[in-house]
């Protein structure tokens, strides 16, 4: 399966990255959850972490660059590097949003109970990992009793003034080999339910696409059904998501410094570079490694860290 000779049937140039705006930085693999469509493969056994020296060159870059609006902090569960919160206070006096992707159950384990004031105190947005409104399916993806967990950590945020004045976004994934439904449809489910059965609520949803790359498609070959999804996949190609792919606009850091066109990429270790010789402007019109998982960013509506792109 080419993405390439997709592009170019659709009559679509390839893939060329535009002016960088989204700078996001992983900082690294370990997790206090081990989610069956993780597509850094994190756990709590995993030890790869971004280093004090590779954090003040995120500081720096974003520093010598104004066009770099948003940091976007991921994971692993960032909040639990030890440079998390110097790296969010860094950025904030510089200006910049930021964005922590954020399993909600996090805020709830020892020595994290501060950890919600500190985002509310410092304006960071909250993107929220909740993969369905049901307990029993977001606890067959991630673990027994998370659906619980992160709805006390809804709580929390809620309180704090999160999902009305302070943004809260929660982000959807399907729970196996089938494309997100209609976003703005599962949104007004989501609402509805969550206020309903638990008063929770929240500012939007996000729909992600779960991407056949390591564990998920480790989860697809067991099952034998890899080769069904990226014939789903494939057969989706939706060429209007294109021109919003988040690899045009966003440069992605990885744990140990390396540069990749998108966090998925750096799965697949297809890099482009380094941080310590990164100046952003020098990136706009360079090609986008692509691969065949890229198809799980354009079937159906597509999917980016944004959400639907359709």
């Amino acid at each position: 399966m080419d993405f390439s000779h997709a592009l170019r049937e659709h009559g679509l140039a390839p893939l060329r990255r535009a002016r960088t705006a989204w700078l996001q930085v992983n900082l690294g693999k370990r997790c206090n959850q081990a989610c069956r469509h993780c597509h850094v493969d994190a756990s709590p056994t995993r030890t790869e972490m971004m280093d004090g020296e590779t954090i003040d060159r995120v500081l720096a870059v974003l520093e010598a660059d104004p066009a770099l609006e948003l940091l976007d902090i991921t994971g692993g569960a960032p909040e639990l590097s030890p440079h998390f919160r110097r790296l969010v206070r860094g950025a904030r006096g510089l200006g910049r949003r930021v964005l922590d992707r954020c399993n909600l159950t996090i805020l709830s384990e020892p020595g994290q109970q501060d950890l919600a004031g500190f985002l509310a105190e410092q304006g960071v947005e909250v993107v929220a990992s909740l993969p369905c409104y049901s307990e029993g399916n977001v606890d067959a993806q991630r673990g027994h009793g998370v659906f619980m967990r992160s709805v006390e950590g809804l709580r929390v945020l809620n309180a704090l003034g999160y999902g009305t004045e302070r943004v809260l976004s929660l982000v959807y994934n399907p729970g196996g080999a089938s494309l997100p439904p209609a976003q703005p449809g599962l949104e007004r489910d989501y609402r509805v339910r969550l206020r309903e059965d638990f008063g929770v609520g929240f500012t939007n949803l996000l729909t992600l696409t779960n991407m056949p790359i390591a564990r998920f498609a480790s989860d697809l070959s067991r099952q034998g059904r890899h080769q069904e999804y990226m014939e789903l996949l494939l057969g989706a190609f939706n060429p209007a998501t294109v021109p919003g792919l988040m690899c045009r606009h966003l440069i992605s850091v990885g744990w140990d410094g390396q540069l990749y066109d998108c966090d998925f990429n750096a799965m697949l270790d297809l890099p482009v570079g380094h941080i310590r010789d990164l100046e952003t402007a020098t990136l706009e019109g360079r090609g986008i490694r692509v691969g065949a998982h890229c198809f799980g960013c354009t079937a159906g509506a597509g999917s980016s860290c944004g959400g639907a792109l359709a």
